[in-house]
């Protein structure tokens, strides 16, 4: 009995048991917030969606209904709201709020806006993070702004910021977001079309390859005995 005693004792201190703790705290929490009605409804009695929720708000440092709010599963992909990646760099504590600039004229292809921040440490703002121009013709030129349900016609300087966010964000603190795309990138993503080649295919085309090497090499083989025999 003393003995199982200690072997439990072990087991509760080791690493293991410490994960253990903390999957049946954050189980709990999750049966918790599935029976909630101030949950979205992908979440309602969802104990499994409301534990991943659970487990990227501790990851991340964030409100888990904030999270569940903002989190959108497009096309099989997780994806967050490109107003969560802003509020995110915010609550960071790390950075200034977040600015942006802006260059061309409004209702042309060379208007276009960047990010720009500055660690709270830079009073001065001696060193700014800047980010990549977006502009209408590179939305053009990627298919965003045509795209069926765009907000890039109607609301073109709101998409601007975001888009210009979202980059900034993946280039200077991919972990505040764990590195997802914000849910207009995951609608905008065009689906590229994979050739599928099966296994049985690609083996015998390996084989017909060795097979010609085989045939190749007895035929540079028969050439040198010949030569041999003529000397």
């Amino acid at each position: 009995m003393e003995n199982e005693l200690t072997t439990t004792q072990a087991f509760e201190l080791s690493s293991a048991g410490q994960q253990l703790k903390v999957f049946e705290m954050q189980q709990r929490m999750a049966k918790a917030l599935s029976a909630s009605d101030l949950v979205p409804q992908q979440y309602k009695n969802n104990v499994a969606n409301c534990y991943i929720a659970l487990d990227m708000a501790q990851r991340m440092n964030a409100n888990p209904l904030m999270v569940m709010q903002n989190l959108a599963v497009i096309h099989g992909n997780p994806s967050f709201s490109a107003k969560f990646i802003i509020a995110c760099i915010a609550a960071s504590g790390k950075y200034q709020p977040l600015e942006y600039d802006f260059c061309g004229e409004s209702g042309t292809d060379s208007y276009g806006c960047r990010a720009i921040v500055y660690l709270k440490s830079d009073t001065q703002r001696e060193h700014p993070l800047v980010g990549e121009w977006v502009t209408i013709a590179l939305a053009k030129a990627e298919g965003w702004y045509g795209k069926a349900g765009s907000k890039w016609k109607t609301m073109t300087g709101q998409m601007l910021r975001y888009r210009a966010a979202a980059w900034w964000q993946r280039a200077y603190d991919p972990a505040l977001s764990m590195g997802f795309l914000t849910t207009d990138e995951v609608r905008e993503i065009e689906d590229v079309q994979a050739e599928v080649v099966s296994t049985r295919s690609r083996l015998a085309g390996i084989a017909a390859q060795a097979a010609q090497v085989d045939n190749n090499n007895g035929n540079n083989t028969n050439d040198d005995n010949d030569g041999a025999e003529d000397i």
